[in-house]
């Protein structure tokens, strides 16, 4: 069978290509010009040209159909954000006889964004911290007000930090506080604010950058807890595979470049329980802070997301997915056999993100000292599996680790360009939104009614 990955540049990408090639499928993949993670792999058959989904989300499709049928492709497989368009152009892929898993356009339409979600998770009864949507200066400000001052009246001079966040010094309780754009990928878009001051100096930096608007930003409370990362395949609103992890340590720009397999039953209830509401088909994930009262949603992506340390505790999410594809979404068929649930403690890492993290952190001297670790399998290395770069049988796997290794050593900030130049290759823009959106007939956020512009929205638990 060969399928065809939607991305060629992601973490996500490279790691379900290994999952796939093993289970000895032939594949391809599809990304812009230029070096990516799934050219330096020999469980990438070839990596094909194609326009960047964030300049350009109709011509991606139009080379995606283009090569598929050129390939004689059996499956077209989203693994990054490219499942927007693909969730818009069912018809067109089903017609191409290509088999895929992806939501309605409806039901993605109420989670792609961060505000949309935020609502959707409420309407769901989903937990997550407070927040507030706020479409101008004067409302952030008062957003923060109001967040910073229940928090205050909740819990005195306690201070909540979101996971990652370090420590609120500015002395305020109820702070930090973060403000989340509609749209960004791999962390972006997400800007912290530990005072009033700080707070008002985002909101002026977003209004110069034209990102408030009537859909507005989501101003949002911190919790106290480490991050994990669930995810899940659905068939047709019907849970077929979950897994979550713990970020036991943050690489570049937020990633994960140390994890530990969890048993969270109650995060799966929520997971169960937001597919359902959705009626999800697909892949579907998001980020949870292991807070003092429950998890608590923070993000939700809809696609698939690293699934290489679920395999690990024995749960197949890039098998699921295919099953799911070739499965069909006509519920006239019989339901697929659930998986059984991942066994706790299984530790993964990504050297890769981990030295881009010392990089980015620290220096050539934090380089080295995590290579050193690397090598001699120490510290968060002691029976930790690879799970971005596995050498076994891939000769090119080690490949972009020593390029960036010897990159970073010599200059620390080259992280910089490894970073930008993989993101920018899958994500999708707010521009690239607002254009499959009008196609679809709405605008952003469509099927997820909100106040109107101008009222300010709180949810609280």
């Amino acid at each position: 069978m060969l399928i065809l990955l939607s991305d060629g540049a992601g973490l996500t990408a490279r790691q379900t290509a290994t999952v796939l090639a093993r289970a000895g499928h032939r594949v391809e993949a599809l990304s812009p010009a230029g070096l990516c993670l799934c050219r330096m792999t020999r469980h990438v058959r070839k990596v094909h040209d194609v326009p960047a989904l964030g300049r350009d989300p109709f011509g991606w499709l139009e080379a995606a159909l283009a090569v598929a049928a050129r390939r004689g492709a059996d499956v077209l497989l989203p693994v990054q954000e490219q499942v927007a368009v693909m969730a818009l152009a069912q018809d067109r892929i089903a017609d191409a006889r290509l088999a895929t898993a992806v939501p309605d356009f409806a039901a993605l339409a109420q989670v792609q964004d961060k505000v949309s979600a935020f609502r959707t998770l409420d309407r769901a009864g989903v937990p997550q911290p407070d927040g507030v949507v706020a479409t101008s200066v004067a409302e952030i400000e008062a957003a923060g007000a109001e967040l910073a001052g229940a928090a205050q009246a909740g819990a005195g001079s306690a201070r909540a930090v979101e996971a990652g966040a370090g420590s609120a010094r500015s002395g305020q309780a109820g702070w930090p506080l973060f403000v989340k754009m509609p749209i960004g990928t791999a962390s972006a878009g997400v800007r912290r604010a530990g005072s009033p001051d700080e707070l008002r100096q985002v909101a002026e930096d977003y209004e110069r950058l034209g990102a408030l608007g009537p859909d507005g930003v989501l101003v949002q409370a911190p919790v106290a807890g480490p991050l994990a990362m669930v995810q899940a395949v659905f068939a047709c609103g019907e849970l077929v595979a979950f897994h979550a992890c713990e970020r036991v340590r943050e690489g570049s720009s937020g990633g994960a470049s140390h994890k530990l397999g969890l048993d969270l039953p109650e995060a799966r209830t929520h997971m169960a329980a937001l597919g359902a509401f959705l009626d999800w088909h697909g892949a579907l994930s998001a980020d949870v802070i292991l807070g003092p009262d429950g998890p608590r949603f923070i993000d939700i992506n809809p696609r698939l997301v690293e699934p290489l340390n679920a395999l690990a505790s024995g749960v197949d999410l890039t098998g699921a997915l295919l099953e799911v594809a070739r499965h069909g979404s006509a519920r006239t068929l019989e339901p697929l056999e659930p998986q059984p649930a991942a066994a706790p403690g299984a530790r993964t890492h990504q050297l890769l993100l981990a030295v881009l993290g010392a990089a980015q952190q620290g220096g050539r001297r934090d380089v080295a000292l995590e290579l050193a670790r690397a090598v001699l399998h120490r510290g968060e290395y002691r029976d930790s599996r690879e799970e971005l770069t596995p050498g076994r049988g891939d000769l090119l796997a080690p490949l972009p680790v020593t390029v960036i290794a010897l990159a970073t050593l010599v200059r620390p900030d080259a992280w910089r360009h490894f970073v930008g130049g993989s993101a920018g290759a899958y994500s999708l823009t707010p521009a690239a939104w607002r254009q499959i959106s009008q196609a679809a007939g709405g605008g952003p956020g469509a099927g997820a009614p909100g106040p109107a512009s101008g009222e300010s929205e709180v949810s609280r638990r």
